[in-house]
């Protein structure tokens, strides 16, 4: 064994990695991401580090280089087999090399080779990113920098050698250390950055309060990832950025002509939002592998993800339309559905998927998707109910692209919903299946709450669809136009919608250019448009023009089918384009060489592996040989079956790859995990979610014990108040609205559907004593809430 000193892995080897430097430049809704990573060679023999690292899914990486000393190297990008070419030339002979490329099964994975460092070197190796910022709900936009990487599932058939080397430790022991500065710049004000993780204080750099920098606080723990919010003044208005094309690029090339960005936010008509559909086909995909039985993040009295995903299904079952279709289904190494195919939503069907859903577990094995999509997408669409696929996963699989072809390939039957649970859920594929099946992509990571995410995508799959939507531009004489961005086959209400063209022909730069977007709504045509300058903005750089290559790259690469392009033809376009925007595609890498005396390294070459922070931990109760699990004594490398995933900072390396059998080869160190029961109070029930369990599929409540318990009150106070007159179900339904609007106003956007189904059934009974329920509800549960506010 190797007497080591320093940062070491779960294997006693030394980490070359020592820190991690983070430098973002947020100019509006975009950002350019330079990470340095710093590497020291402590060892007595020279040594090639391999780091396989987490970068958003939409990331243009634009450009890789490395300085050792005083001498800098600037990397190329090349196709990627003639890199890696280059790269073991150049080690064999003697030089030292640096190669960056993107995983061939899912676009968010990137590997890191460095070598070689000699004893005693160092070495700064740098990489740059540009990347869209996403709207939240409340117009915040959102970056994140993904700081987590869990062991992904490889389905059986999955080869071997297709599958990137993923080292990972626990979140608590990375052995390296993270810093973030950002830089903002906003044509607005800023008025604050948050953050899940401790941020310095904000710093305003002008009085305008348009420049500002703000920094992780040292000690990061990479247990989540970096996620930052940043609220501007008036931030959800329409925008047209345009920006000069480089003088250096071919004229008439994508890089020699200018770039505009359109970012538009569509406004329905207010008699469409107000109107949401009683029909549809609504499937809930659960995700039931071993890692959702991990806590949603790191922190204390965390929600176990299965746990979370039951209690969002109690929610939306409790708030579909009546008389709309139902399925569910889990899948893990297999899938099974609630019922053969989708039932009509009754009192009967919702009662029998809620008895299945309080059954379901982690418990299916790997986390195998694709399966269950392909019986869904055979089975025959229903008349007069459109299909809405709600998608719920951790989204820790290897086969993305595999995933992204078939929704693509089905996204005329269907619109799809996708939800990312937990830190460090594959933006790839959460993103990209939404994106392909005309839906919309939610992240819950920290200590947020699935429930009112969810909600949110619920109103907009109950919005009436978009149709036929046509994008006009209106140009001066001798401009036109190409569309890099995929078609825009979606919109939802106050929802961007991102558009990137290549302006091409000669124009003077103070005259003006117009966008229209038109779509059917409802029976109703409408238009929304946008005028914007021609001049070139000042300070944008090449930004714009390499998120439009990469926003036409990804659609290139889509439409070859599984795997990337498979005619010829295509895949050249994409190599042609890649390497004339230096954008990174799923055919090319960053290559760069540092030439040195051209001696052969003397001695091996020793390989190290820099491990990634994860969520997980083996929870495996000892010994469990008969069903694979391995004994105490039995080293790493080891097949472990029908062992559990879940979170626990003290395993010290795990590494998942795809196994023929299982699905799954864990290389962990036995002797190093520290195996503590761990008794868990059980937690006092939600009341709300109680009231939500009590409710029936019409949409009204029954005066019983259960409901009345949750008021917190005796029958017999409840007998007094209740008015004569009343039924029963109709002063229970009253009593549940006033109370959820006296006393959970601040979840509001969690109980919304279920409310309006309440007061629609209400209002069908049509009866005239309503005026005194809502009294006597008020005066029984000690609220003043007014009969206008509760729908009636």
């Amino acid at each position: 064994m190797v007497n080591c000193c320093g940062l070491v892995t779960a294997k006693n080897e030394p980490v070359p990695l020592k820190g991690v430097e983070v430098e973002v430049h947020v100019k509006g809704h975009v950002a350019t991401v330079t990470s340095t990573l710093k590497y020291v060679n402590e060892e007595q023999s020279p040594i090639e580090a391999v780091f396989v690292f987490p970068l958003p899914g939409d990331a243009a990486v634009c450009h890789f280089g490395a300085k050792i000393g005083d001498a800098e190297v600037v990397a190329e990008l090349q196709d990627k087999e003639k890199a890696r070419e280059q790269y073991d030339d150049a080690l064999s002979s003697g030089h030292q090399a640096f190669l960056l490329e993107e995983s061939d099964k899912s676009p968010d994975v990137f590997r890191m080779n460095v070598g070689s460092l000699r004893p005693g070197e160092s070495a700064a190796v740098s990489l740059v990113y540009i990347i869209e910022l996403t709207v939240e709900a409340d117009h915040a936009l959102r970056f994140c920098l993904p700081a987590v990487l869990n062991p992904r599932y490889a389905p059986p058939e999955t080869r071997l050698a297709d599958v990137p080397q993923v080292t990972s430790v626990p979140a608590a022991t990375v052995p390296y250390t993270l810093s973030l500065k950002v830089h903002l710049s906003s044509p607005q004000p800023i008025t604050k950055v948050e953050s899940k993780c401790p941020l310095e204080p904000l710093t305003f750099l002008n009085a305008e309060k348009t420049l500002a920098e703000a920094s992780l606080s040292s000690g990061h723990k990479f247990n989540q990832d970096v996620e930052l919010l940043f609220y501007y003044q008036d931030a959800h208005q329409p925008t047209a950025i345009v920006e000069a094309g480089s003088a250096k690029a071919e004229p008439g090339s994508l890089m020699g002509d200018p770039v505009v960005l359109l970012s538009l936010y569509p406004e329905f008509p207010a008699s469409v939002t107000s109107s949401l559909a009683t029909c549809g086909e609504f499937i809930l995909v659960v995700d039931r592998s071993g890692s959702m039985d991990c806590t949603m993040h790191g922190g204390s009295g965390a929600q176990m993800r299965i746990d979370s995903a039951r209690d969002t299904l109690l929610l939306l079952l409790k708030s579909l339309p009546m008389g709309c279709y139902f399925n569910i289904y889990g899948f893990g190494s297999h899938y099974e559905s609630f019922f053969p195919k989708s039932v009509q939503y009754d009192q009967k069907t919702m009662d029998a998927a809620l008895k299945k859903v309080q059954e379901m577990k982690a418990d299916m094995g790997g986390t195998e998707i694709l399966q269950p999509l392909k019986d869904i997408y055979s089975q025959p669409c229903l008349p007069g109910h459109p299909r809405q696929v709600f998608i719920f996963t951790d989204g820790e699989v290897w086969n993305t692209k595999l995933v992204l072809d078939l929704v693509k390939s089905n996204a005329h039957s269907h619109r799809c919903f996708s939800f990312g649970i937990g830190e460090g859920a594959s933006t790839a594929l959460i993103t990209g299946m939404a994106r392909e099946g005309s839906g919309h992509a939610q992240f819950i990571t920290g200590t947020e709450r699935m429930q009112p995410k969810v909600m949110q995508s619920l109103r907009y799959a109950l919005q009436p669809a978009v149709k036929d939507i046509s994008i006009m531009w209106n140009l001066p004489e001798g401009l036109s136009v190409t569309t890099l961005s995929p078609p825009l086959n979606v919109i939802f209400q106050g929802q961007r919608a991102l558009l990137y063209g290549q302006l091409k022909g000669q124009n003077s730069s103070d005259s003006e250019g117009s966008v229209t977007v038109k779509y059917n709504l409802a029976e109703q045509s409408v238009s929304n448009k946008l005028s914007f300058s021609l001049k070139p903005a000042g300070d944008t750089g090449l930004s714009l023009h390499r998120l439009g290559a990469r926003a036409l790259l990804r659609s290139m690469e889509q439409e070859g089918g599984i795997g990337g392009p498979e005619q010829e033809g295509l895949k050249e376009k994409v190599l042609h384009l890649s390497l004339q925007s230096g954008v990174i595609s799923s055919f090319t890498s960053f290559i760069g060489v540092l030439k040195g005396s051209g001696k052969a390294v003397q001695g091996p070459l020793l390989h190290r592996d820099v491990p990634t922070g994860h969520m997980m931990r083996m929870s495996c109760p000892m010994p469990q040989v008969a069903y694979g699990c391995a004994p105490r004594s039995m080293k790493g490398g080891a097949m472990l079956r029908g062992c559990r995933l879940q979170a626990m900072p003290m395993m010290d390396a795990c590494l998942v790859q795809s196994n023929h059998k299982s699905g799954f080869l864990v290389d962990v160190d036995m002797a190093s995990v520290e195996r503590e029961a761990q008794i868990d109070a059980e937690p006092q029930k939600d009341l709300l979610l109680q009231l939500i369990g009590l409710q029936k599929a019409s949409g009204s409540w029954e005066l019983d014990s259960s409901l009345i318990t949750v008021f917190e009150k005796t029958e017999e106070e409840v007998a007094k108040q209740t008015p004569s007159q009343a039924d029963r179900a109709v002063f229970a339904t009253i009593l549940a609205l006033i109370w959820l609007h006296g006393f959970k106003t601040e979840a509001q956007e969690e109980w919304e559907f279920l409310a309006m189904k309440a007061s629609a059934w209400i209002r069908a009974q049509k009866v005239d004593y309503v005026p005194q329920c809502v009294q006597a509800g008020n005066a029984l549960l000690g609220c003043e809430v007014q009969q206008e506010a509760l729908g009636l």
